[in-house]
């Protein structure tokens, strides 16, 4: 004698072989659903990571204008480290971007860039085309030979009578482009705190990728 066999099951009644899978109207609707809301973590998740690191850590800025030529050109694009003087002091020769002095002329440019010359607490002179802190004449090897500096015309001439003092908590700063900058020779010490930060390389052009 035979076993009896169960019968197979009726699809409508909602047998064992049936699951959710199974229902058409449910087809597909997880799996959209999970990876819409994927995306929309990932994409959150990005715009987070680039306020972060733009308030935070790096910044790139558009250099406007020849003063730094020629080690910055007119078009060039640096990255700045924000958190550069966080850690240690501001050191001479350092390029750096700060917000611009109320006594700045050029109100519709809000950071300038420049280099560091004098540190708090030292004083500057011009003489004989040349630099000097504290009495020292300035090695700037950033220079382009035959390169001289003057303060002809600006309000800070810095002569041996008259050496500029750099206050505690101000740097002196200067552009390379010695005839063609208006930076300290016209509106004094920077305070520090406008320093945004210290730029560190050029990212744009590709051809001019560098180091500074």
């Amino acid at each position: 004698m035979t076993a009896p066999h169960d019968p197979p099951p009726d699809p409508g009644t909602g047998g064992a072989g049936e699951s959710a899978a199974t229902d058409p109207s449910r087809k597909g609707k997880g799996p959209s659903t999970r990876g819409l809301v994927e995306w929309a973590v990932v994409i959150v998740g990005a715009v987070v990571l680039a306020v972060v690191v733009k308030t935070v850590l790096l910044q790139a800025f558009y250099i406007p204008s020849e003063s730094m030529y020629p080690t910055l050109q007119k078009g060039d694009r640096v990255l700045v480290n924000k958190l550069s003087y966080r850690l240690h002091d501001v050191n001479r020769g350092d390029v750096v971007v700060f917000e611009r002095p109320p006594n700045e002329t050029a109100t519709d440019i809000p950071d300038l860039i420049k280099r560091v010359v004098g540190l708090p607490g030292e004083e500057v002179v011009i003489e004989g085309g040349s630099v000097y802190v504290d009495g020292q004449k300035l090695d700037e090897p950033y220079l382009p030979d035959g390169v001289t500096t003057t303060a002809d015309g600006a309000p800070n001439t810095c002569a041996r009578e008259e050496p500029c003092a750099v206050p505690d908590g101000t740097v002196w700063v200067m552009g390379d482009n010695r005839g063609d900058s208006k930076d300290s020779r016209y509106f004094g010490p920077v305070d520090e705190g406008s320093i945004v930060g210290r730029a560190f390389v050029i990212v744009w052009p590709l051809g001019r990728w560098g180091m500074l």
